[in-house]
């Protein structure tokens, strides 16, 4: 789950429940490996930043793109809010350092958004299993 978590949380989450976790261990788990990836991208060296950023995000970071726009109208706080939903995690940590963003404020705003969608997609996938097997 953590190692799961480090790459991409949208797939943690799911991956607990199957692996039949408690809801609040897979948060747990998720939470602290998507902070930990976040943490290694923006503290890391700036080769790894350019090779994410062009093998991932290359067109949607662009001028004009989408991303670019939430960037320009939003700034470190919404970016951090709304990345690890679009981008995950580390890609997004990448993608914020490379437009200039302050290491600092990008930690703290990421990890907020990397709570609040851990936090959303927990309580949606442990509702919807519930759903689920009342009907089985």
């Amino acid at each position: 789950m953590f190692a799961i978590a480090l790459v991409e949380l949208w797939a943690a989450v799911p991956a607990g429940f199957a692996m039949g976790l408690p809801a609040l261990l897979v948060w747990l788990l998720t939470v602290s490996g998507a902070l930990v990836g976040v943490f290694v991208v923006v503290v890391a060296g700036d080769r790894l930043r350019t090779w994410l950023v062009a093998r991932s995000a290359h067109g949607r970071v662009a001028e004009g793109g989408r991303l670019r726009r939430v960037w320009e109208r939003y700034g470190v706080v919404g970016w951090g809010l709304l990345a690890p939903l679009l981008l995950g995690a580390p890609l997004a940590a990448a993608v914020g350092v490379a437009l200039g963003a302050s290491r600092e404020r990008l930690l703290v705003w990421l990890g907020a958004g990397v709570v609040l969608w851990t936090s959303a997609l927990t309580v949606a996938v442990a509702l919807g299993a519930r759903a689920v097997l009342r009907f089985i």
